[in-house]
């Protein structure tokens, strides 16, 4: 017989049985214990917080990262006859009002707002209130990994988050995420001042997704259609600027295929539009930028697309964990040129100029090693699934259905071609990448190009570094220098 948590899950969501790590985390938060679950995309990680509201009777306070993801989830849970709703500045004042007067007669189970909202005098004066009366179930930080500077996607407002401690001291505090490495868990811990929290971490591999990574061509469009073609269900394709996103889009409407563009700069109108057509659509092709669809509840998307070199691997697997989610077989391709790695290394340096903060500058180093080891992840010849799991602190063995798994590439002895790059670097104090080809290739064209592969590939295995400034300008490290004394034998995949 089931027991009463497994009667509440059929009851309130319609499940029979929980997914793998949801139970415990449900459990310690009943039971006033903190929690920081790390459940890969798909596991369900928001009934990890629902659920006990509903069983409780009172609030659970969630913090989020978007307005749209938000909306979604309180969609979701209104659909289901859940009391649920969400807290922003573009609620009009009548709406504003009604709302709060639902959370102070207990008539809220679950209440969404963003990370700024706890700045505001009037949330914190809510919050006391309604711990006074002892409605507060708990506290759910969604998306936590944006608290650590170590994450992938750091958030200044997020970081305030330790302050939650403070103003809800006798309530549970559960952070979900993903995907967290190590050095980022120990930061949530630290930052949110969890008191002995469970620790809820389940492996991010996903059995159903097959990830494919090739050489982006001068014009990638046959290749997107014919992604598309295969394709089962709606479609995710991210790309990394908001005028790509319309371009793409454009693109796609003329080759025949209903494309809907959705980023930031469009207007709120636009972008609510756009998100239905994702979830009303049978089989939606959606152009994004890659904050979209976090959280969104769309199970059946059978390819994510990326048209540029994912940012880190821990982004890209959440990115990627879009697809799939209802346990079927789906695929995820990226299609990256080499140049993509200096233009977002740029963009990412701009960034961090304009935030002109003093401790940037350790994050910045880290955003571009993750970017680094996103490329050799592309660039590999190893196992997709592998490389990008090794990158969040994971060893798991090969999956056997990436492209690499499935056609192994041949190594190559590069030894002594590696050991000419090197020596050149040895004479010459910061080369450009884009002329060492030519110093060292007999003929122009594909043998001036794979000169310049193989010097990325050094810097991918550390024998060389490269400037992120966007020179390209390429030194030898301690590594290469070993390399030309005592060489050894170097095979990559061609």
């Amino acid at each position: 017989m089931p027991d009463a948590l497994e009667q509440a899950l059929q009851e309130h969501f319609g499940w029979s049985d929980f997914r793998p790590g949801q139970r415990p985390v449900v459990e310690a938060m009943l039971q006033g214990r903190d929690c920081l679950a790390v459940l890969p995309t798909g596991a369900g990680k928001s009934l990890c917080y629902q659920l006990p509201a509903l069983v409780r009777g009172g609030l659970v306070l969630v913090i989020s990262p978007l307005v749209a993801l938000m909306q979604d989830q309180v969609l979701h849970l209104q659909r289901r006859g859940i009391a649920a709703a969400c807290l922003h500045r573009g609620l009009d004042p009548e709406r504003r009002r009604d709302l709060l007067a639902r959370v102070r007669a207990n008539r809220l189970r679950l209440l969404y707002l963003a990370p700024e909202r706890l700045q505001v005098e009037a949330t914190r004066q809510l919050l006391e209130e309604i711990q006074d009366q002892g409605q507060l179930v708990g506290v759910a930080i969604d998306e936590a990994h944006c608290i650590s500077a170590w994450g992938h996607d750091f958030r200044p407002d997020y970081r305030r988050l330790g302050q939650l401690r403070r103003l809800c001291p006798g309530v549970p505090l559960v952070a979900l995420s993903a995907t967290a490495a190590p050095r980022v868990r120990a930061d949530l811990i630290r930052l949110l001042e969890l008191r002995r929290p469970l620790i809820q971490v389940r492996s991010a591999r996903r059995d159903n997704l097959a990830y494919v990574m090739r050489r982006r061509p001068a014009d990638p469009l046959p290749q997107v259609l014919e992604a598309l073609q295969q394709a089962r269900g709606a479609v995710l394709i991210y790309a990394r600027t908001r005028r790509s996103v319309e371009a793409w889009a454009g693109r796609l409407g003329q080759a025949g295929i209903e494309a809907i563009a959705y980023h930031a700069g469009m207007d709120p109108e636009s972008r609510a539009l756009a998100l239905a057509h994702f979830q009303e659509h049978p089989a939606p092709v959606l152009v994004a930028t890659v904050a979209f669809g976090m959280g969104v509840d769309r199970p059946d998307v059978g390819l994510v697309l990326h048209l540029d070199l994912p940012a880190s691997a821990e982004g890209y697997l959440q990115e990627s964990g879009r697809a799939g989610r209802d346990g079927l077989p789906a695929q995820c391709l990226v299609l990256f040129d080499p140049d993509d790695r200096t233009s977002l290394a740029w963009a990412i340096r701009a960034s961090s100029d304009e935030a002109g903060v003093a401790q940037e500058q350790g994050r910045l180093e880290l955003a571009l090693q993750q970017l680094r080891r996103m490329e050799a992840v592309a660039e590999g010849g190893g196992c997709r699934e592998q490389a990008l799991l090794l990158a969040v602190g994971e060893l798991v063995p090969p999956c056997g259905r990436c492209d690499r798994c499935i056609t192994r590439p041949d190594l190559v002895d590069w030894s002594e071609q590696a050991s000419q790059v090197l020596a050149l670097l040895e004479q010459r104090s910061g080369v450009d990448l884009r002329s060492l080809g030519e110093d060292l290739a007999q003929a122009e064209g594909e043998e001036v190009e794979r000169w310049r592969w193989l010097a990325r590939r050094l810097v991918q295995e550390e024998l060389i570094s490269e400037s992120d400034d966007g020179s390209q300008r390429l030194w030898l490290k301690p590594a290469g220098r070993r390399f030309l004394r005592q060489p050894w034998t170097l095979k990559l995949a061609a």
